[in-house]
């Protein structure tokens, strides 16, 4: 049994919470009966668990956004999203949150402000920090809450969350749902606490536990927290003791569980126990009662009838490709004056960023040392002073938070731009950017603009760690972008069209380059389209493709041997220019493609091959790659000169042309 204590809570606000609170059940029994049917796949109950996502709901504001998981339906409910688009989502139908691509739980709604999970689960609470981190920018007197669940916070991404949440004083409420288990392990197999109580205080997080099938106390802790969150700006954590009364989803089963459990649980129902309290207290009649669950029944069943009603999604693949991106039109930029500086590598990813901090007032720096300090390679310096501690932010070492954040202030309609220390280091980040950044348009149409600042490249005798080219981490992830310039001019050019663009874009800046090369540049804000190459040479022999540092090495190997050939620097990997590397090749019927990456799996081997599908009859020769050794990078200077490919360009350069 529940005891309830009732803290000046009117009768129309208790009759409001049990409406909200019978709805998720009453939908739930329904499913579960369309699942024995065959009428659907997969459902992930949260029976025994709705008075944490219904008093969660109904505390805070409708503008205040939370991020729930697959067991929090009674957000969704409580938030008013329509039951027939909910059903729809469900069954993969065209009028579900994403067309058919994703289920159950997994999108957001902009209009409910509300922001679903992904598998991973953990990642999301970054997020809600990026979105905290807007209302606090914004200075909207605004909360955020996100749930985890109590196998979730064994995750890095908790961690790295409440750390950063704590150091930026940003307003969230961290709600742990507690219910025993993660899937089957229990509690005592995730971690040695006794209570969440315990963790708070290590991030200096002021922390509660509150019983999670109490919807009183539910509704009104959050309630008086999420005023202290939006007074003090300051996170809270939060720990909802409750159970799952069925299995981690139906065809998991519950034998793991002791049995005894449920009959201790059973007595603790939140919707029985709060309908005898409201009977008890002549709050609602067993008539309101009944006519309550008719109405509710009503809607279930018309959004259903609706639901079956509605056809099947019609594959169109150019739509499904299409959808991968947020549209944007590159309308190039063209420098308003005349005035030129020379500038060198590095001084044109510094003036880029100078410049759009200028154009875009909700624009947002986030990295390792980039404030004071001005980055390790000094390209934010003097930023602080101009532009200030809100936007120009030093980070924690926490790359999958502050990336997750990145998606988080995009939901809020900010731009930021993150600077990975180095390019190795996004492997710390890796998830938010190939399930979060990139899968989030397709899913539910929300842009992640982000840019995400990559030092990347050997030849500076940074080792193993410090030297790795990543760009094909990430070149098969449809939704990403990935620029690479070889030039102050494009470096600066294509900086700002990363930033100008809503899509996610990895920019690769090689480190070798930041200090020795420079050239004369416009002073004034300019743009490089995304996605098209540039002829650097014209020759007849034959084709050199390439990027980054690879550009300089093919000019330098060209040159000594005295080859006439067309040298296209690509600029933009992801998408890459084919229509300008095919009418080289059309013409020339030799082609070498070179990159600074080992070359197994590198983005050469792509290329290579669709020309080699694409232009096979124009062909005088095999089309031919070279790339690093198949090694880690190494630190000696000896050692990685004879890892990079410099001197085998020659080689190969000769061999393409006396086959």
């Amino acid at each position: 049994m529940i005891s309830f204590e009732n803290t000046n809570i009117d009768s129309d606000t208790l009759k409001h919470l049990y409406k909200e609170l019978l709805k998720p059940r009453m939908i739930e029994e329904k499913m579960l009966f369309l699942l024995r049917q065959g009428k659907i796949s997969k459902w992930f109950s949260g029976i025994g668990q709705e008075a944490v996502s219904v008093g969660v709901a109904c505390a805070l504001e409708k503008e205040e956004y939370i991020l729930p998981l697959h067991r929090n339906l009674g957000v969704f409910t409580s938030r008013g999203i329509p039951l027939h688009r909910l059903f729809c989502q469900f069954q993969g139908k065209p009028s579900g949150f994403t067309k058919g691509r994703d289920r159950s739980f997994h999108f957001g709604s902009k209009e409910h402000h509300i922001v679903g999970m992904i598998s991973h689960l953990g990642p999301q609470m970054a997020v809600a920090d990026g979105i905290a981190l807007a209302e606090k920018l914004s200075r909207s007197n605004r909360a955020t809450l996100v749930f985890t669940g109590d196998g979730g916070t064994s995750e890095g991404d908790f961690h790295e969350a409440l750390n950063l949440a704590s150091v930026w004083d940003l307003p969230i409420i961290f709600l742990v749902e507690n219910n025993g288990y993660g899937l089957s392990t229990p509690l005592d197999e995730q971690f040695r606490i006794k209570s969440f109580k315990e963790k708070g205080p290590a991030y200096a997080i002021e922390t509660h536990t509150i019983d999670g099938n109490n919807i009183l106390e539910v509704y009104t802790k959050i309630r008086e927290l999420a005023a202290y969150v939006r007074k003090e700006s300051r996170p809270v954590l939060v720990e909802a003791i409750t159970f799952r009364m069925r299995g981690h989803e139906e065809a998991s089963g519950t034998k793991y569980i002791p049995e005894q459990l449920f009959e201790v649980w059973a007595k603790k129902d939140p919707v029985e126990n709060f309908e005898r309290y409201l009977l008890d207290e002549a709050i609602l009649s067993p008539q309101e009662i009944e006519s309550i669950k008719e109405k509710i029944k009503y809607s279930i069943e018309e959004a259903w009838q609706y639901t079956e009603n509605e056809k099947e999604i019609v594959a169109d693949s150019s739509v499904e490709e299409d959808d991968m991106y947020a549209s944007h039109v590159h309308v190039k930029i063209r420098p308003r004056t005349t005035l030129k500086s020379n500038k060198r590598f590095i001084d044109a990813i510094s003036d880029g960023l100078r410049l759009a901090m200028d154009k875009f007032p909700r624009l947002i720096q986030m990295g390792q040392d980039i404030a004071e300090y001005g980055g390790v390679f000094k390209v934010t310096e003097g930023f602080i002073e101009r532009f200030g501690k809100q936007r120009v932010r030093n980070t924690p070492l926490c790359e999958s938070a502050i990336i997750g954040a990145g998606l988080g202030l995009a939901i809020k309609d900010y731009k930021s731009v993150i600077e990975m220390q180095f390019a190795d280091f996004i492997s710390n980040g890796f998830n938010q950017v190939v399930n979060n950044l990139a899968k989030t348009y397709y899913r539910w149409e929300q842009s992640a603009d982000v840019v995400i600042r990559m030092p990347t490249g050997a030849g500076t005798s940074g080792g193993p760690f410090h030297s790795q080219s990543t760009e094909a981490w990430f070149f098969k992830t449809p939704g990403l972008k990935i620029v690479y310039p070889s030039n102050p001019y494009d470096a600066k050019g294509l900086l700002l069209a990363a930033i100008e663009d809503p899509n996610p874009v990895l920019y690769f800046e090689h480190k070798a380059l930041y200090r020795t090369i420079s050239a004369e540049i416009p002073d004034d804000y300019y743009t490089v389209p995304i996605g098209e190459a540039i002829l650097v040479e014209e020759g007849d022999d034959m084709t050199v493709v390439a990027y980054g540092n690879a550009v300089w090495w093919a000019k330098e190997a060209v040159a000594k041997e005295a080859i006439s050939a067309d040298i296209i620097d690509l600029r933009s990997l992801l998408p890459w220019d084919k229509e300008t590397v095919l009418k080289s090749v059309l013409k020339t019927g030799r082609v070498l493609v070179i990159n600074e990456d080992t070359i197994t799996g590198s983005i050469s081997a792509e290329i290579a091959a669709w020309i080699s599908e694409k232009a096979f009859e124009s062909l005088d020769a095999p089309v031919m790659r070279v790339g690093s050794l198949d090694t880690a990078v190494p630190f000696s200077k000896t050692l990685e000169s004879n890892f990079l490919p410099i001197k085998r360009i020659q080689e190969k350069l000769l061999e393409l042309q006396y086959y």
